[in-house]
């Protein structure tokens, strides 16, 4: 058995109490503490006036479960930060920043996605109120205890994760990592981490915990890798880290953007799609969420953007979750009239990374090019089969 069945099969042998299963235990195991926290959280609820701002912090909270690579556990979630666990030995110093660059680029990605939409007031509320990440890392040993279905950590490192939040670092988007954590580390290894920003030295006294040092990186040197504000078809599918198809359609764009966004057909021409699970009182709003059965398994899309410019050019976004290959990632529909009774589609796929080694990585952007290359075959047929039995009435 593994370590949390062995401490629940002592709890239930004690009747709901811990009994020491081996003397001189402390009943403490070694795990590495994670927190994202959303910096701006509050000024932006209060200040924003949208009643859809409750909704993008959801959606902010999700991209940081999603963008998890060190196969850590949610332990809670806690308004705007959210606290992850792994139990054993601590991940690499180099496994470590990847993660916290990881999740600070999925999310101010999403952010930039969503600010894009000058007319709504969610969007002018993101540019006139700053949200930004900061990131605490720190190791040390905690007790667990299972409360019903819940699993509750407790012990000092606790205290010490959720006190390190309020530090003595200037700013608001960093990652703070524990001398605990740093220890297990060589200096080599942490030099050699952080060739892209400085790696700066603090410390903090906490009452009742005294002095707790720790060393921090700010996050702004990041910002050069974010995507480009101008979310437009990349010429040839040339964007990094996206993967694109096109196809003409002999129907007008707004046919084939009725088509597109009506869940209810998704199955009808998605490569692999079983079935479609949504709220039918909610379909066709931006924001909706369904399911699709896909390939034996089941992903995530949520309707997020949907532009129309002065020539008629329209963009519609899908959030992509539940993904594991390709976490935090985007599905973007272009279509584009051709004339008044034909339009130019182009599906592009963007994603933040790849799940695997590089021999995975390059089998399963393969996959997703065929997928999208047979999804948009069976799309046009679609829609030019039920735009025939429409005119034909």
């Amino acid at each position: 058995m593994g370590l949390l069945d062995d401490l629940r099969a002592a709890r239930r042998a004690a009747g709901g109490r811990w009994k020491t299963p081996n003397p001189g235990t402390d009943y403490m195991v070694p795990a590495l503490l994670f927190i994202p926290d959303i910096s701006g959280f509050t000024r932006f609820i209060e200040a924003s006036g949208s009643r859809l701002a409750p909704y993008l912090i959801a959606d902010l909270l999700e991209i940081l479960i999603e963008a998890n690579l060190l196969d850590m556990q949610v332990s809670e979630i806690q308004g705007d930060a959210i606290l992850f666990y792994r139990l054993g030995p601590p991940p690499s110093i180099a496994d470590m920043v990847m993660q916290c660059r990881r999740i600070f680029l999925d999310f101010q990605n999403y952010l930039r996605l969503v600010e894009r939409d000058t007319d709504s007031d969610l969007g002018a509320a993101l540019r006139n109120n700053d949200l930004t990440l900061k990131i605490i890392v720190h190791y040390g040993r905690v007790s667990i205890a299972q409360i019903r279905e819940h699993t509750k950590l407790m012990g000092r490192d606790l205290i010490v994760v959720h006190r390190l939040l309020k530090n003595d670092v200037t700013g608001s988007e960093y990652a703070l990592f524990s001398e605990d954590y740093l220890q297990t580390q060589t200096p080599a290894d942490i030099t050699r981490s952080f060739t892209w920003t400085r790696l700066l030295r603090g410390s903090t006294v906490y009452e009742h915990l005294g002095r707790i040092e720790y060393r921090y990186a700010h996050l702004t040197p990041l910002r050069q890798l974010l995507e480009s504000a101008d979310a437009g078809p990349s010429p040839s599918g040339q964007q990094s880290n996206a993967l694109q198809v096109r196809r003409a359609i002999r129907v007008p764009a707004s046919y084939a953007l009725r088509v597109i966004s009506n869940f209810r057909l998704r199955s009808r021409w998605m490569q692999g799609a079983t079935g479609v699970l949504y709220d039918l009182t909610k379909a066709g709003r931006l924001g909706t969420s369904y399911k699709v059965d896909l390939n034996r398994g089941q992903i995530d899309f949520q309707a997020v953007q949907l532009f129309e410019d002065e020539e008629e050019r329209t963009e519609y976004v899908e959030k992509i979750s539940l993904f594991r290959v390709f976490p935090n990632s985007l599905l973007f529909y272009f279509i584009q009239p051709v004339d008044a009774h034909s339009c130019l589609v182009t599906l592009e796929f963007r994603y933040g990374h790849v799940v695997g080694s590089r021999v995975v990585q390059f089998g399963q952007l393969r996959r997703m090019h065929r997928f999208l290359g047979a999804s948009i075959r069976q799309l046009a047929a679609l829609c030019e089969r039920m735009n025939r039995k429409q005119l034909s009435r």
